[in-house]
């Protein structure tokens, strides 16, 4: 079943309340990894897609100067409380908008960092073809997520998720191979990340 952007809209309404509590801990590892990949120069200006409620924007140096977006204005009230609480001044714009359709111009930033949503956009091709877009060539975009491996256990329990995609707010079935697949992004690097390694942080440099 395909999940829409309503849908993750009302999910994500649902849990803003509770995400910090349910997954800080458990994804704090993979945010970790993903932030540290990104290079921390002074000029450096990140894009950070469906940044939540902001648990990796702390984790950025404060000489990178970072903008979010995400689609759940309720998941970004708590990440402007978190920006606030710990002064993060290089955080600069937490905006509500479409990862599949950023109002950014091309080539505005020198890397891209999307954490656990390439399973919760309703089209990963248009997902990753924005972040492509709005990145600069030659710069990273890294991806941060989950992807279905039907060979190990988590996986099979996953895919008993997929009926209720919609109401739950994300794609439990999509496999890294079909990722790639659907988006023909190459990859640079892959990191596996996260409890039992079952987490991937995926580094694209951005040719175009």
């Amino acid at each position: 079943m395909e999940i829409d952007i309503f849908a993750v809209q009302k999910a994500y309404k649902r849990w803003a309340k509770f995400y910090n509590f349910y997954f800080g801990w458990i994804f704090h590892p993979g945010r970790q990894t993903a932030v540290e990949l990104v290079e921390s120069k002074a000029d450096q200006h990140v894009l950070e897609v469906g940044v939540g409620t902001g648990l990796s924007l702390p984790l950025y140096p404060r000489q990178v100067s970072v903008t979010g977006i995400d689609i759940s204005p309720h998941m970004l009230e708590k990440a402007k409380e978190l920006v606030a609480e710990d002064k993060l001044e290089n955080v600069k714009e937490l905006l509500v908008m479409n990862a599949e359709e950023m109002t950014f111009a091309d080539n505005s930033f020198d890397c891209v960092v999307a954490m656990y949503v390439a399973t919760v956009v309703p089209s990963p091709k248009k997902f990753v073809n924005e972040m492509k877009r709005v990145c600069k060539p030659g710069g990273k975009i890294i991806i941060l997520n989950h992807f279905n491996d039907q060979k190990r256990v988590f996986g099979k329990m996953a895919l008993l998720l997929t009926p209720i995609s919609r109401q739950i707010g994300f794609r439990p079935n999509l496999s890294l191979a079909d990722f790639l697949r659907q988006t023909g992004i190459k990859i640079n690097n892959k990191i596996s990340v996260n409890l039992f390694d079952i987490w991937t942080v995926l580094v694209v440099v951005n040719e175009k």
